[in-house]
């Protein structure tokens, strides 16, 4: 066996404890030559380097889709089995992927580890901060390619493109009225409804 000389693991191979022995050091001897990212391990090099080459080894025999790791296809499968193999311990709510029964859990506990540096605001998942952070910047990254009008979220973008084509995707069932926004359809629902309970 082949101890650690910094905690108390050992190894059957003296290459395990040489690889274990960097989670210590923080050495990475293992460089990559395109963009000059360092790496503890030959395997993660490796599996980085994929990323310059777009080699994807790892083949879905369902789809044919390919992945540069087999994480990703292990994954992958699960679209097409329905495995859902992380259950949320309060409630029971199945997930396919660890990190969604993480974001899960968070509606249970009220945790919001991603804070805002400008205003403190504490959010639950780290991609609503960074649309949260538009506000601040007052960056508006997309654009309606025919008025050019700018927006800070995808989504106002989406909902503003209606404008232009005239679709009104949502159609009163009582008077045939049509409207281009779903809040404004459901504003106009409430309005037959209230008269129906009169």
């Amino acid at each position: 066996m082949f101890p650690c000389g910094t905690c108390d693991k050992e190894f059957s191979k003296n290459a395990d404890l040489q690889r274990h022995v960097r989670t210590h050091t923080g050495e990475k001897p293992f460089s990559c030559e395109i963009c000059g990212r360092n790496f503890s391990t030959d395997r993660s090099w490796l599996r980085h380097n994929r990323i310059h080459t777009g080699e994807k080894p790892f083949h879905c025999e369902i789809c044919g889709k390919a992945f540069s790791q087999n994480g990703n296809l292990v994954t992958h499968l699960r679209t097409h089995t329905g495995e859902r193999p992380f259950d949320c311990e309060i409630c029971g709510k199945k997930f396919a992927l660890s990190s969604d029964l993480l974001r899960h859990v968070r509606i249970h506990t009220g945790e919001k580890p991603f804070l805002c540096d400008v205003c403190q605001k504490g959010f639950s998942q780290n991609g609503t901060l960074r649309r949260h952070m538009l506000i601040h910047s007052g960056e508006k990254p997309y654009q309606c390619g025919v008025c050019l009008k700018a927006f800070s979220h995808h989504s106002y973008l989406q909902k503003h493109k209606i404008t232009h084509i005239g679709q009104k995707a949502y159609k009163c069932d009582f008077c045939e009225k049509e409207f281009t926004r779903k809040i404004n359809h459901t504003r106009h629902l409430r309005m037959h409804t209230e008269v129906d309970l009169l």
